[in-house]
């Protein structure tokens, strides 16, 4: 069987890399789908649409456009990861934690120990908490091992 992991959260550093190369160095079965990671180019998602000038509305535009990718991904996958970072809020992770929550969907959520209170809610509905990309490969290896 071949997984299919989503890795959701913060686009500032290289977790994905990291998640991504030690699978493939584990040789685990599984294959990885992501949100855009071009900050530019999922603010612009909605853009196709006509230009809009008022902020609030080329923002609105481009989060439904960006969910088609989210939501359908999401769904398809059988786990996710989600990753919060220390620098910035990561509103759309959170979101996608209560869509994993919602789904039944098994999700695990990656952060340093110093966001444990603000994720106490996101991080009672996971599957569990790694601290580090190589935390989760290790769940990966389990959970996936035959």
């Amino acid at each position: 069987m071949s997984w299919t992991v989503y890795l959701s959260g913060e686009i500032h550093t290289d977790w994905r890399e990291q998640i991504i190369k030690g699978s493939e160095a584990a040789g685990l079965p599984v294959q990885f789908t992501s949100a855009v990671t071009d900050h530019t180019a999922s603010d612009a998602a909605g853009d196709c649409l006509g230009n809009e000038t008022n902020n609030f509305w080329r923002d609105h535009q481009s989060a439904k456009v960006n969910s088609i990718r989210t939501k359908t991904l999401i769904e398809m996958a059988d786990i996710v990861v989600i990753r919060f970072g220390d620098q910035y809020k990561q509103w759309n992770a959170a979101f996608d934690a209560g869509f994993c929550a919602a789904l039944g969907k098994p999700y695990i959520t990656l952060h340093d120990e110093k966001i444990i209170h603000p994720l106490k809610e996101v991080d009672g509905s996971a599957m569990a908490w790694a601290q580090s990309p190589q935390q989760v490969v290790d769940v990966l290896k389990y959970a996936t091992r035959k």
